[in-house]
């Protein structure tokens, strides 16, 4: 990712701020996830913006949680998204929490109360709702709207004592029920719940609604610019409405917090709402939260997927604020990009067949010499010792008794070079009792002239120094380019999305430390799973070596290309997008 990333309308926004001296210079976001569930990629790029932006102009960005929801909320998932966080690159100037401020925010509701600007209303939710009107119909005040201030004051004090029931009532705003925007039609500011807080435990039993908590948190800790999905746009005309009733004087700063908003990430064959996360994690469709096929940040961890290439990714995308997808092999060409510059190249067959050398000496080893990095990449030229003996493993496809045209590997009687090493030509194919090939027999060839016929190169392992491995084949966990949209998206689960298979590698391999990448040779970039089979140890494949993006026609790559404030932002995304096609290109030529 560059170090100067493109103006984007927020960006450019803070820099206006700047130049207005407003806040006094400061600059200071937050990332605000709720403990409910762990982190996705759509949380990342929030994270790269909020984070990056404070490091571009030197200022803080705190870690808060948006803890209001005991009912949801668990401490370990918490600790998940402070150990996502750090693995994207990012420490926390503060790790706060918005239950540190619940006194704080039920004193001001008070002073809302005792102002007549709030009041408790014994109405169930269903008659609240009702009473609100509709885009069309204004809405109808509830009986405790015209109470007076007392009264409503002494019953808020009651809910806190645990005087009422679960549901039995609520403090609302009173602002106006004839508001155009419906988030202003005297919203909730608490509810009661007895539910045990794992911060604060049973010492509440009324808890803030996000919208009382999240404006007020901003501005006790003298955040500057709050940054939100798009999805809250509708909420910034309360955000206002609370600082500014609340008053400088009480927040206790001389300029309120801003909210701004930009489009949220929605990816092609991904979902990223919490609620269907959970689904999929306890209905045990899959392994965890970190499953390597999930969108969380744990999971793209677990399957090999890097920092660096989420953040090539969130830049080439772009901050814009009209809602879009964007397609899922932009990311994999980015993680292409990435890995291509420091994952070197080593030898794997998955579905192994035997050829045995005719003219080999038995016993024999010998060793031959292979680059680590093709020379395009940024990495020295290294170069490892392979060893080769008179057995080999090839991938099962690349031999075929009748072989499909231009099909230029292994056939019977003829010829191939297996790579870094010699050109072989089959002169004999086993077979069991069904007809299965099992085993091929072949001679090297020495003749140079003989040799020029081979038409194709093959990756191969010695079948007696090889190195046993499992190899975890990761695909798409949903067949449907869009299952968040479908009112069943769980069936659109893709059949066979994660198998193992065993399979050898070059003894190169098992050196490689837990957690490190390869560039499994015409296969797939692969990651060392911090784990070891009772078949050997396992390679989880982190993308294929194909670049799929190529493919999508020019107006869906980014189905982002939607409109942004700044045209040179999108120009420049969609640069560094084709940028990391050629890039993927060169890596699977």
């Amino acid at each position: 990712m560059s170090t100067e990333a493109s103006v984007n309308f927020v960006q450019a926004a803070i820099e206006a701020d700047l130049a207005a001296g407003r806040h006094g210079g400061r600059v200071a976001t937050r990332f605000p996830p709720e403990p409910n569930g762990y982190l996705h990629i759509g949380h990342a790029k929030s994270i790269f913006l909020n984070c990056g932006l404070a490091r571009r102009f030197g200022g803080t960005c705190n870690l808060r949680f948006d803890d209001t929801n005991p009912a949801t909320e668990d401490v370990r998932f918490a600790d998940a998204i402070l150990r996502d966080l750090r693995w994207l690159g990012f420490e926390p100037d503060a790790v706060l929490h918005a239950s540190d401020y619940y006194e704080t925010l039920y004193l001001w509701a008070e002073k809302l109360v005792l102002e007549g600007k709030a009041y408790v209303d014994e109405s169930s939710l269903e008659a609240i709702r009702a009473m609100r009107g509709s885009v069309t119909e204004p809405g109808t005040p509830a009986p405790g709207r015209s109470r007076p201030a007392e009264e409503n004051l002494r019953l808020f004090r009651d809910m806190r004592a645990g005087k009422y029931a679960d549901g039995a009532m609520v403090l609302r705003a009173k602002i106006d029920l004839a508001h155009a925007n419906m988030k202003m039609r005297d919203p909730l500011l608490y509810r009661i719940r007895r539910a045990h807080h794992w911060r604060t435990g049973d010492a509440w039993c009324i808890y803030p609604m996000y919208d009382w908590a999240h404006g007020q948190s901003d501005a006790i800790e003298g955040i500057t610019h709050s940054i939100c999905t798009l999805e809250f746009e509708n909420n910034r005309e309360l955000y206002d409405w609370f600082l500014a009733t609340l008053g400088a004087d009480t927040l206790g700063v001389e300029v309120a917090p801003r909210q701004m908003e930009f489009a949220r990430l929605d990816l092609t064959y991904t979902v990223m709402s919490k609620r269907k996360l959970l689904q999929l994690v306890e209905g045990g469709h899959v392994q965890g939260w970190d499953d390597p096929r999930m969108s969380t940040v744990a999971g793209m961890r677990r399957r090999g997927v890097t920092p660096s290439a989420i953040a090539r990714f969130a830049e080439a995308v772009g901050v814009a604020r009209a809602m879009s997808t964007v397609e899922v092999e932009l990311l994999e060409s980015c993680l292409r990009e990435d890995l291509n510059e420091v994952a070197p190249r080593r030898m794997v067959v998955v579905d192994p067949l035997e050829v045995e050398i005719l003219d080999w000496a038995q016993g024999a080893v010998t060793y031959v010499t292979a680059d680590d990095f093709p020379m395009e990449t940024a990495q020295p030229a290294t170069r490892r010792e392979v060893p080769f003996t008179g057995r080999v493993y090839i991938e099962r496809d690349d031999f075929a008794v009748d072989p499909p045209k231009g099909f230029k590997r292994l056939v019977p009687g003829g010829l191939v070079r297996l790579r870094w090493a010699h050109v072989i030509r089959c002169e004999e194919v086993i077979t069991d009792a069904e007809g299965r090939v099992v085993k091929l027999r072949a001679r090297i060839v020495t003749d140079e002239d003989a040799a020029r016929g081979a038409k194709g190169a093959i990756h191969w392992v010695s079948a007696d120094l090889g190195v046993p491995v499992v190899i975890e084949e990761v695909g798409r966990l949903f067949s449907h380019p869009n299952p968040g949209a479908e009112e069943d998206f769980l069936a659109h689960l893709a059949p066979n999305s994660l198998v193992r298979r065993s399979g050898f590698a070059e003894p190169a391999v098992a050196q490689m430390p837990l957690g490190s990448h390869i560039q499994m040779e015409r296969v797939a970039f692969a990651f060392r799973a911090p784990e070891t089979a009772s078949e050997g140890l396992v390679l989880t494949t982190t993308v294929a070596l194909k670049d799929g993006f190529q493919k999508v026609a020019p107006a869906r790559r980014v189905a982002a290309a939607p409109a942004v404030e700044d045209p040179k932002a999108s120009a420049e995304a969609q640069a560094n997008a084709r940028a990391a096609v050629r890039a993927a290109r060169r890596a699977s030529d």
